[in-house]
C-alpha cells in the first residue's frame, strides 16, 4: 500500500523534474555539511576524485568521443554490437519502435544482479555478469518473442508483457540454484506492470507497445524534442508500474522517498537511465534531442560507491557499513541524493579541466566515460567480487 501525500498539480510537475532532484540533493548536501545525517563530506578528497575520474576517462576514451551513458553500451560488450542485427529494417520509425521496445524492457530488468549470477552466451562462448550480463540476457529474451502477444521476435506489447512469468525470466536468464539472480519476482512484476501501462496509458496508445513512446513524443514536440520531455514521457508512461511507495492522488511518484528530516527526496534514477537509453534510437530516427545537460547524474551503487571508496564521503559510524539497508532508509536516501549532488560537482570540474561546455560534454558522457567505471574499478580493488561499499537490500526495482 503506497503512502499518500497531498500535492497540487504544480507541485507534482516539480517533483517529477530534474530541478527538484538537484534542489533537494543540495539540501541533503547542506544537511550533511552541517554535521547531520549518516555521512561526513571530506572536501580535501574532491580534487583527487576528479583526477581519478579524468584518468579513467582518458584511459577509456583517449579521443573523448564518448557516447551517452545508456543501455546500448551493454549490448556491445565483448566487442560485438548485438543491436546491429535489428537494423535490417528499412522503416526508420519501426526500427526505432523495435529498439525502444528492447531498451525499455531491458532497462527495467537492469537492477543489481548480485555477485553470484552470470550469463553464458553460446555464440561467443563468453560469460558476462552484472549490468553487461543483464543486458545481453535481456536482448536474447526479447528476441525469443516471449514479450509479444503473437510470440514473434523483436517486439514487446501489452498482452505479451503481462503474460511473462518468473519461469520465463529464470529460463532466459539461466537462473539456477548455482546461478541465483537477485529480485526475480520484482523484475517480472515490472514487466507485467509495463504491459498494463501499455494497455491503458495514452503514451503508448498507437498499438500498445513500449516503443510507441516515440510516436507520443513526435506528435507532441515534432522533430525537435527536449530531453526533459523524454524524461517526463517516461515518468508519465511508466509511473504506474513501480511498486507502491508514495503517491499524490492517482500519481505514483516513483523513485521519490520520504526522509525523516528532509521531507520528499526525488531521485528518479531508473527513469533517467531509461531516458538516456532512449535518446540514441530517437536520434537515429531523425529527431533532434536538445538539452541533454539538463538531466542529472544517476544515483546508483557504482557512482555512489565511487564517492565512498574515494573517501569523498565517509560513514560517521563505521559499523553501518556492515548492516543491511533498504532503499527507504534515511541512510540510503542520503547516499543516493549526495551522489546526485557530487556528480554535478565532479562533472563541472571535469568539463572545466577538458575545456568543454555542459552542452558539448554533458553528464551523460561523464557517467559513461568516467564515474561509473571509476566506481567499478575502485570496488574491484577494495572488495572481492567488486560489491558496493554498502549492503543494500534491493527488490530489483531501484538499483
Amino acid at each position: 500500500m503506497s503512502k499518500q501525500v497531498s500535492l497540487s498539480d504544480a507541485q507534482i510537475d516539480y517533483i517529477l523534474s530534474p530541478k527538484a532532484i538537484r534542489d533537494q540533493s543540495k539540501k541533503v548536501f547542506d544537511y550533511t555539511v552541517a554535521g547531520d545525517g549518516y555521512f561526513a563530506f571530506n572536501a580535501d578528497k574532491m580534487q583527487p576524485t576528479v583526477d581519478y575520474v579524468l584518468q579513467v576517462i582518458r584511459k577509456n576514451y583517449p579521443d573523448l568521443q564518448i557516447p551517452f551513458h545508456s543501455r546500448w553500451g551493454h549490448f556491445r560488450v565483448g566487442g560485438t554490437d548485438r543491436s546491429k542485427q535489428f537494423e535490417t529494417m528499412t522503416d526508420k520509425m519501426e526500427l526505432a519502435r523495435t529498439k525502444l521496445d528492447l531498451v525499455i524492457t531491458s532497462v527495467l530488468l537492469d537492477a543489481g544482479a548480485g555477485a553470484a549470477w552470470k550469463y553464458f552466451e553460446e555464440s561467443s562462448g563468453k560469460s558476462f555478469n552484472r549490468s553487461e550480463g543483464l543486458g545481453v540476457a535481456s536482448l536474447y529474451m526479447f528476441k525469443s518473442g516471449v514479450m509479444c502477444s503473437d510470440k514473434k521476435a523483436w517486439k514487446a506489447d501489452a498482452a505479451g508483457l503481462q503474460s511473462v512469468t518468473a519461469a520465463d525470466l529464470e529460463k532466459h536468464f539461466q537462473v539456477t540454484a548455482d546461478n541465483p539472480l537477485v529480485g526475480v519476482q520484482g523484475r517480472v512484476q515490472l514487466l507485467n506492470n509495463l504491459g498494463k501501462a501499455c494497455a491503458r496509458n495514452p503514451v503508448f496508445k498507437k498499438d500498445h507497445r513500449p516503443g510507441n513512446i516515440i510516436d507520443h513524443l513526435s506528435s507532441t514536440h515534432g522533430n525537435k524534442i527536449p530531453a526533459t520531455a523524454v524524461l517526463r514521457a517516461v515518468l508519465d508512461g511508466l509511473g504506474e508500474i513501480w511498486p507502491g511507495r508514495i503517491s499524490a492522488g492517482n500519481v505514483n511518484l516513483g523513485d521519490v522517498w520520504q526522509h525523516s528530516k528532509l521531507d520528499l527526496v526525488p531521485i528518479h534514477k531508473l527513469s533517467q537511465w531509461m531516458t538516456y537509453s532512449l535518446l540514441e534510437p530517437i536520434m537515429d530516427a531523425g529527431f533532434e534531442v536538445t538539452g541533454v545537460e539538463g538531466l542529472t547524474g544517476l544515483a546508483e551503487y557504482r557512482n555512489g560507491g565511487l564517492f565512498i571508496d574515494s573517501g569523498l564521503l565517509t560513514m560517521k559510524d563505521q559499523a553501518n557499513l556492515a548492516k543491511a539497508w533498504t532503499p527507504d532508509s534515511d541512510l540510503i536516501i542520503e547516499w543516493r541524493s549526495l551522489t546526485v549532488y557530487l556528480l554535478d560537482q565532479v562533472g563541472d570540474a571535469i568539463q572545466k579541466s577538458l575545456n568543454k561546455s555542459p552542452q558539448d560534454f554533458p553528464l551523460a558522457k561523464i557517467l559513461e566515460g568516467g564515474t561509473w567505471w571509476a566506481g567499478r574499478f575502485l570496488a574491484q580493488e577494495k572488495r572481492a567480487g567488486g560489491n558496493p561499499p554498502l549492503n543494500i537490500q534491493s527488490d530489483g526495482t531501484v538499483f
